[in-house]
């Protein structure tokens, strides 16, 4: 028989603000240190007070990719409305524009969220598969539009997402002790790439077609670097924001993968089933028995991270005087146990804006030690001319 996928209860929800969950508190320069700490992404002018004191901003500055870790759904609950029976849920990617100002400590970042759009699909891994996107707009205590994200979730049935679980992928891989030596190497090149560029500006006129971006690579993935990760979003630390209640089986999650996931109630009663990397909808990225649940053979990454890694990826090459403008990224798979992630990136274009930017577009790929494609993004970078 076939499955058919009820998406008819999201239209209510189009157009229309979302309560969120503000934060309590400001912004503080720990909470910057532990978001670059848990992305992997080693640059002095976001965790080191001295370089970031010698640094234009003069004071220590969140990377661009910063904003999702101040939303309580990690930039998907706008691309999550409406009830779809025994459902679940994957990140399927996002398009993010950079307006400006940089989140600092002592910001209070606000969000507002809007639901935008879906269509139905048939797909190979879920059958009938929802595609919802809705926007995210990021605010500072003044008013000033940080970023937009603009989310796509996949919403498909529980049902066929078990049934297409691909059991022949369950073992992480095993990497020998020259392996992880040799990974050691090539991930300390991108390092050295940002300790060569220091606070130098990367300069349009010097960017030509074609020219390839140094490799990034991360990994090993551990599910304790996926716990590290986990961490780093500001909700998921018990009080940090006044919660909003979300109830996820009325969104049609099952009641398995529903739980008490940042339950306002719960946490003053029980906060570790408010925790969604034990139980609720979060927790197949932790445990493989959940992962397989859900149709991953093991455990796996989180969507808004993969988004991260890209912008920080661009970021980390354009340098302090540059600045990510724009990037759309699609996301084709997950990033699994035992694998690493490789980024990639090639320019593509060079133009000026009708705003008189000087911008570099890039391509970027995002690829497991296989060769296997996670992810590929446009993006426009603004780099100084001259």
């Amino acid at each position: 028989m076939a499955l058919t996928l009820d998406c008819s209860d999201i239209d209510q929800y189009l157009g229309r603000p979302l309560d969120g969950s503000p934060l309590r508190e400001p912004i503080g320069n720990n909470d910057i240190r532990r978001w670059v700490h848990a992305m992997h992404y080693p640059n002095l002018l976001h965790y080191d007070p001295a370089f970031s004191a010698a640094s234009r901003f003069g004071k220590l500055i969140a990377p661009q990719s910063f904003p999702i870790a101040t939303d309580d759904g990690h930039g998907a609950a706008p691309a999550c409305v409406g009830c779809i029976p025994n459902s679940h849920l994957l990140f399927g990617g996002d398009e993010w524009w950079f307006y400006g100002p940089r989140v600092q400590g002592g910001d209070i970042i606000s969000n507002e969220r809007i639901p935008l759009d879906y269509t139905v699909k048939e797909t190979k891994f879920a059958g009938p598969t929802c595609f919802q996107r809705g926007d995210n707009n990021y605010r500072n205590q003044n008013g000033e539009m940080i970023a937009r994200q603009r989310s796509t979730t996949i919403r498909y049935l529980a049902e066929a997402g078990r049934e297409n679980t691909s059991p022949g992928d369950a073992e992480d891989p095993i990497w020998s002790d020259t392996e992880l030596e040799v990974l050691e190497q090539r991930k300390f090149e991108w390092i050295r790439m940002l300790h060569d560029l220091g606070h130098a500006p990367r300069r349009w006129n010097d960017a030509k077609l074609g020219d390839q971006l140094p490799e990034r690579v991360i990994g090993p993935h551990t599910i304790a670097s996926f716990t590290t990760e986990w961490r780093a979003y500001l909700v998921n630390i018990w009080g940090t924001m006044d919660l909003k209640a979300n109830d996820l089986e009325a969104l049609g999650f099952t009641r398995e993968m529903a739980g008490y996931e940042n339950d306002p109630t719960m946490q003053l009663v029980n906060p570790e089933l408010t925790d969604g990397a034990y139980y609720g909808p979060s927790r197949g990225h932790l445990f493989p028995r959940w992962a397989r649940r859900i149709g991953m053979p093991r455990s796996y990454g989180y969507g808004a991270s993969m988004g991260s890694w890209v912008t920080d990826y661009l970021a980390g090459w354009a340098g302090e005087w540059g600045m990510v403008v724009h990037s759309k990224a699609s996301y084709r798979g997950p990033a699994y146990t035992g694998d690493i992630t490789i980024l990639n990136g090639e320019i593509i274009d060079k133009l000026v804006d009708e705003n008189g930017r000087a911008l570099v577009q890039i391509d970027v790929k995002m690829t497991n030690q296989l060769g296997t494609v996670l992810a590929t993004a446009k993006a426009e970078v603004q780099l100084p001319s001259g």
